[in-house]
């Protein structure tokens, strides 16, 4: 069994509520913490080899394992390594997102995008990505948008957020995830710029040596902290 399936047998039953009781959501959640400590000893032991870049929207991206459309991430946000977006933080995935909270705080404000001919506010960009970073079009589409409603999850929660949702992540401090992704074919990334910003290429910028020890021991250093709730759920279930 793969990664990606591995962890989705264990957080995706959580999202879609199938897992009824709150022990058996630690049972789960303990478990993907001990997978990304496992992930990150190797990281840091030299037996594990990822390529981590400095994402776009602010975080330090491990791909872990890709195959046939899907994947897995961690996401890490941390001080003094975090990039800035181009056009806008307002994004909207080609691909279904699932998405377990290690530690910290993550929040979405979901954004409602609208077809605009008059006073227009923003222009909607496809992103094209390649190993290497990413071809941002724009396109003839003009919007307007506004806030439809907040989410914020913390340490031990899961949740999903479909394809083609417009949305602004906001991580205020350190925090770090697991990330499944399943592609939805022939759908790109978008994201929502300025109306006069052109075509441009980002390159995404890949972690040094230091940069990865750093993020790993970071990760390792938070997962070694049980939140008060998580240990409380464990000691029910044992």
């Amino acid at each position: 069994m793969n990664d990606y399936d591995r962890l989705l047998t264990l957080i995706g039953s959580d999202a879609a509520g199938r897992v009824s009781s709150s022990e058996r959501r630690a049972v789960a959640n303990g478990t993907v913490r001990r997978w990304t400590h496992d992930l990150m000893t190797g990281v840091l032991g030299g037996r594990v080899e990822v390529s981590p870049v400095r994402h776009p929207l602010g975080f330090l991206c491990f791909p872990v394992w890709r195959g046939g459309g899907r994947g897995v991430c961690v996401h890490v946000w941390t001080a003094g390594l975090r990039a800035e977006p181009t056009t806008s933080p307002m994004h909207a995935h080609s691909w279904d997102l699932l998405s377990a909270v290690l530690y910290g705080r993550v929040g979405n404000q979901i954004l409602d995008v609208t077809g605009a001919t008059d006073r227009p506010t923003h222009r909607i960009f496809e992103i094209h990505s390649a190993a290497d970073g990413d071809v941002v079009r724009a396109t003839a589409q003009l919007v307007t948008c506004r806030t439809r409603s907040t989410e914020h999850f913390h340490s031990g929660e899961v949740y999903t957020l479909p394809h083609g949702v417009f949305h602004v992540s906001d991580v205020p401090g350190e925090a770090a995830t697991v990330v499944l992704g399943e592609a939805r074919p022939g759908r790109p990334d978008r994201s929502l710029g300025g109306l006069a910003t052109a075509d441009h290429w980002v390159h995404r910028t890949a972690c040094t040596t230091t940069e990865i020890r750093q993020a790993a021991e970071t990760v390792l250093d938070h997962l070694s902290t049980v939140p008060e709730q998580l240990e409380d759920r464990c000691e029910r279930a044992t």
